[in-house]
């Protein structure tokens, strides 16, 4: 059966509605299982002795204090945990060149972070654990240490890993055309230096696991808050030296993760070996300031880009060189260097010109280590396109949306491949734009800005296009390396009473993973969506899937789910045919009822078919099939990604005396294909959006020249709070992707790729008249005020 989703008076019509979410009762009940609410009998608990240098060799560990604290179990070292953990590189083969050296669980001869993990202090309690943690000695002999991104790679720069001959991690360059001849004889040609600071998720249930080995089992078994349980299970089971049936990843409800919980954590593994070694369960639940020195980093990026244009404002050519530092490590199994690849891929993504050169250079630092955090890339490429679009737009006196009308790729041009070669099956930039400027009065507001400048008041307005990645295929990942899955599975089960289980390999952090799945399988089946159980994150019982992460739940998880719903529906029917006499063709399912499909007249409920097919099956013909469950595994094939595309806009108020920045309002225009239930995207856009202004204005890691971090607490690390952030306006347009029946591609990501970029422009646009410009994000008062001349020091 094909279903038409255009159609709102389809039978059992559930996408496309906002549907409320099945899991919200139980959580704002304050019923949601969470790793620290979990307690099993005999659990220990663990705390790190991490190390206070950023870069140093471990020499001798006394522990005689802290096995004199009551309560305290064992003391690992990094040499006793490397017994029974083997390391591993964080390298994938497709990255050509990246490099990496091994990492083990605890640091075993040498400290490469301030925080890496040295000592683990097994107790009966936390507070114990933690008390004989401060007792342990350990002996540093201090080493120089790498801080600089820009300069690791000088003659000069220590080694960070003798092994790997340099500094550089990884370096792409792509080329596509004659850049420098473009550049040479093009009407403008306009540079800037962009830079991104560096920072990290702060997700409201820090990073946790609960481990549990049993002997008489021969099976580890833990709690994760992780986006990719079977990932994490393959990962133990390499490590730990277990058959991977004999590990099962349990992840229930997680309080965020944004990336940050889809990497391999060395803490996390060393409390999965201790739980083996111990024979008992071991709880590792991460305090906020171990958050800041150990969930990942990203976005720290230097840029140095050029646009050329011709005297129409079309774009002729984009050159970019990108520099980003890692930390100590290429961050298992899904790697570092991802980020700077990123950049590469998208600069220049919404715009329809031919010379394009791009570099990324990515070195190793003595820092926190750095990886893959929602948007992977995007905000940087988007920042640097979109900043150089509207200096450009600037240079030849032109409106920033008219530059982009000229030089957006049109919406009837697809498929197209694009200078970095990204195929695009279809895109909307026109049409998004329309829409924007529609939503926002765009000539009204200018109307206003011109008339406050009068007055000496400086408000900006931003635009931004971006295009978004989403739905990786295994072009990116499964391949060399770790493994990691890009396809996904779902299996759909009827019960006796009618009612539907769904288990899927995609899980759930607050997204609404579950209320989107059960409005797929409630619409695939023929039921209403309260009558669908949806169960996620248990390696035991879901299909292998890659779970979630690059917004790919919906575009992945939800087809297999839609095609496990249809072939559940299809055996539904084949059995009620048996019973009814009637060719299964002739009949549907709808709201919960076998009807006719001619006349809609209702001919058997679904429970009475359940009553029978499950306890008086020997009433049915000889032959028919009565297996009433289904699974079905789904992955993209004709495209490495799904892009999506959108723009957004800023409108916003500088004061010039102080440098803060007032945000007034925003807009975000998104094309995600098929949209499966409206309110869920919104809110993904809105929060995403949240996140991308917190880059833009407040966010930034800072770290001396010794490698110490300085702002290491939520007192010194700005995050946006309610009070700073704008009203915003979502609106869609809709281009299903042909790579899967459901159309969807994902929606995650668009509001943090694009929301720095148009406050950038936004600020730039309030400051032209001053002769202000800024490029350096965070965009605080000081940077602001430096760009007016108003601070010279």
């Amino acid at each position: 059966m094909t279903i038409s989703f255009g159609n709102p008076d389809r039978p059992n019509s559930y996408i496309g509605k906002t549907v409320p979410r099945p899991n919200a009762p139980r959580l704002v009940q304050g019923r949601g299982k969470y790793v620290d609410d979990i307690v099993l009998p005999r659990m220990a608990h663990v705390a790190f002795v991490r190390s206070p240098h950023a870069h140093a060799t471990i020499g001798a560990i006394d522990t005689a204090g802290a096995k004199e604290v009551k309560g305290v179990l064992r003391i690992f070292t990094g040499a006793e945990i490397a017994e029974v953990c083997t390391p591993w590189v964080g390298v994938l083969a497709h990255l050509k060149g990246l490099k990496s050296p091994p990492q083990h669980a605890l640091a075993v001869d040498r400290a490469c972070w301030v925080g890496e993990p040295v000592v683990a202090v097994v107790a009966t309690s936390r507070a114990a654990a933690e008390e004989a943690a401060a007792l342990v000695d350990v002996d540093y002999d201090p080493l120089p240490v790498v801080t600089d991104m820009m300069s690791a790679l000088d003659a000069d720069t220590p080694v960070l890993h003798a092994d790997m001959g340099d500094n550089l991690a990884f370096r792409r360059l792509h080329e596509e055309g004659d850049v420098d001849g473009v550049m040479a004889t093009a009407h403008k040609v306009v540079s800037a230096r962009f830079k991104t600071a560096r920072h990290t998720g702060v997700t409201l249930e820090p990073r946790s696991i609960l481990a549990d080995w049993n002997p008489a089992e021969q099976q580890l078994t833990t709690w994760n808050a992780t986006q990719a349980p079977h990932m994490i299970q393959t990962v133990l089971a390499t490590h730990l030296g277990l058959p991977e049936g004999r590990v099962r990843v349990i992840c229930d409800d997680v309080g965020g993760s944004y990336g940050i919980k889809v990497h391999v954590y060395p803490d996390e593994v060393a409390t999965a070996a201790i739980s083996k070694i111990m024979e008992r369960p071991v709880k590792f639940v991460a305090d906020r300031l171990e958050s800041f020195s150990t969930d990942i980093h990203a976005r720290d990026h230097e840029i140095e880009a050029k646009i050329a244009v011709d005297a129409e404002g079309r774009i002729l050519a984009i050159d970019v060189d990108d520099w980003t530092a890692i930390g100590a490590y290429s961050v298992y199994p899904r790697t570092s260097a991802i980020e700077g690849n990123q950049v590469v891929n998208l600069c220049g993504g919404p715009y329809d010109f031919a010379n394009y050169r791009a570099q990324t250079t990515v070195v190793f630092q003595n820092k926190t280590p750095t990886c893959q955090y929602r948007a992977v890339g995007h905000p940087i490429a988007v920042a640097v396109t979109e900043g150089l679009v509207d200096l450009a737009a600037a240079e030849l006196g032109m409106d920033p949306v008219e530059i982009r009308r000229r030089n957006m790729y049109a919406d009837d041009v697809y498929p197209v491949t694009s200078p970095a070669k990204m195929k695009f099956e279809g895109l909307s930039h026109h049409a998004s734009l329309n829409k924007l400027l529609e939503l926002m009065d765009y000539d009204g507001l200018r109307a206003e800005q011109a008339a406050l400048r009068g007055k000496g008041i400086h408000r900006g307005i931003g635009i931004a296009s971006f295009i978004e990645l989403t739905n990786p295929s295994p072009f990116m990942y499964g391949i060399g390396g770790a493994r990691i899955s890009a396809q996904d599975g779902c299996t759909v089960r009827m019960d006796p009473d009618g009612s539907l289980v769904a288990l899927s390999g995609v899980t759930e952090q607050g997204q609404g993973t579950e209320a989107m799945l059960s409005q797929i399988v409630a619409e695939g089946v023929g039921v209403s969506p309260d009558r669908v159980r949806v169960i996620t994150g248990d390696t035991q019982v879901t299909p292998y899937g890659g779970g979630t992460w690059a917004s790919r739940g919906a575009g992945i998880g939800g087809e297999a789910a839609l095609q496990s719903a249809r072939a559940l529906r299809g055996a539904i029917l084949e059995v009620a045919g048996a019973m009814l006499q009637s060719p299964a063709e002739a009949l549907d399912i709808r709201d919960g009822q076998v009807v006719d499909a001619a006349s809609g007249e209702v001919r058997m409920p679904l429970e009475e078919l359940g009553r029978i097919v499950y306890f008086r099956g020997d009433t049915l013909p000889k032959g028919v099939p009565r297996e009433l469950v289904q699974t079905r595994h789904f992955i993209t094939s004709d495209y490495p990604f799904a892009f999506t595309n959108g723009v957004q806009a800023s409108y916003l108020e500088v004061d010039t005396e102080t440098g803060i920045v007032t945000l007034l309002k925003h807009w975000c225009v998104e094309d995600c294909g098929r949209i499966i239930n409206p309110q869920l995207v919104d809110e993904q856009i809105r929060g995403g959006i949240v996140q991308g202004l917190g880059g833009a204005l407040f966010e930034e890691i800072h770290y001396d020249a010794e490698g110490q971090l300085l702002n290491g607490s939520m007192a010194d690390y700005l995050v946006p709070m309610a009070a700073e952030m704008p009203d915003m306006v979502v609106g869609h347009v809709e281009t299903p992707t042909m790579e899967s029946e459901l159309g969807a591609k994902g929606a995650g990501e668009a509001g943090t790729a694009g929301a720095p970029a148009a406050v950038m422009n936004a600020i730039n646009d309030a400051l032209r008249p001053l002769g202000g410009q800024v490029t350096a994000m965070p965009f605080t008062p000081e940077r602001i005020l430096r760009a007016l001349g108003r601070i010279t020091d």
